[in-house]
């Protein structure tokens, strides 16, 4: 595993799938590697020193299988796609990484095994991709819908922890 800088990080309609460093993915070697957090943070370690790791040949992915993993891929026209046929089919909008799991189940589907695919995120996160697979724009919960006109609050701190727990304290 060797995480990408950012000139080889993609912008795309699905971007959870734009990341450099993909933080499930440590805990998801933790679980892989037993659970040993002294093996887990001689790992991390050399990727925070710039390098990378190899678990095939420790024998250890191939432990990956136990896990009942499937991968997919897809690309922007496909996730139009299925946000489109979903809602034609169902009259619910999904967003860009749900219509990533619809494709995915697609793909891997056996017709003895129920497939399940659950929302990932809003649709309104998502808003240009919503309206070029079905010209409508999607709802906006109405917890959201005034978002906008709320007052904007921030502090900007140093990177210091101490800095950053004194601000916590002092304004929670």
């Amino acid at each position: 595993y060797k995480p990408r800088d950012s000139k080889n990080t993609f912008h795309t309609s699905s971007p959870s799938m734009d990341i450099s460093k993909a933080s499930n993915f440590e805990r998801f070697i933790f679980d892989l590697i037993g659970r040993d957090s002294k093996k887990l943070n001689e790992l991390w370690k050399s990727i925070d020193q710039g390098g990378n790791f190899d678990l095939n040949q420790s024998g250890i992915f191939e432990k990956i299988k136990d896990f009942g993993f499937t991968s997919s891929s897809s690309t922007h026209k496909e996730r139009i796609h299925y946000i489109k046929e979903i809602y034609n089919q169902y009259k619910i909008i999904i967003d860009t990484h749900t219509a990533d799991g619809f494709k995915a189940a697609y793909e891997h589907m056996d017709n003895d095994v129920p497939m399940i695919v659950l929302e990932t995120a809003l649709p309104i996160k998502f808003e240009d991709s919503i309206v070029e697979a079905i010209n409508q724009k999607p709802d906006r919960p109405e917890s959201l819908k005034h978002l906008e006109d709320l007052p904007q609050r921030f502090q900007v701190l140093d990177n210091q922890v101490d800095q950053v727990k004194t601000f916590i304290r002092q304004n929670v």
